[in-house]
């Protein structure tokens, strides 16, 4: 079972064999990247080939995430209808509840924002016209050349 996300998106990144092979081995790995590069060839810093794969690492991580969230669920309510004591019970209940708000399942935070207009026209109130007086006055000019 694969991991990586099948998308049909034309403007995927062109993967080579090797970095392919980098995101296959960081699922076997269970997501150790210096493993994950040293098993698909590369030699060196492996902090290159993640930061050149950054998005389809961060694309990994959720579809790793989404898989785990039906474990997760699942536990909740385990915990919650157990009546023996669980070790390590606070431990889990977070873990799972992580997984869940990580996923959108729990604590998301949506605004609902709703338009509805009841006819579109909105008419104000007739101007009334400005009449405005002005005195003759005799022009000045300050910077006339002197003689």
């Amino acid at each position: 079972m694969s991991y990586l996300p099948q998308t049909t998106n034309n403007k995927a990144k062109e993967l080579t064999e090797k970095q392919q092979s980098f995101l296959d081995n960081l699922i076997q790995t269970g997501g150790d990247p210096k493993k994950a590069a040293e098993l698909a060839g590369y030699s060196g810093n492996y902090h290159q080939v993640i930061k050149s794969l950054r998005q389809e690492v961060i694309e990994l991580a959720s579809d790793v995430l989404a898989r785990s969230a039906p474990a997760a669920a699942f536990k909740l309510v385990d915990i919650m209808n157990s009546d023996a004591p669980i070790p390590q019970v606070s431990n889990k209940l977070t873990a799972a509840q992580t997984i869940l708000d990580r996923v959108g399942v729990s604590k998301s935070d949506k605004l609902d924002v709703t338009h509805s207009s009841g006819g579109g026209i909105f008419i104000l109130p007739e101007k009334a016209p400005i009449e405005i007086q002005a005195e003759e006055a005799e022009y000045i000019d300050n910077y006339e050349e002197e003689e």
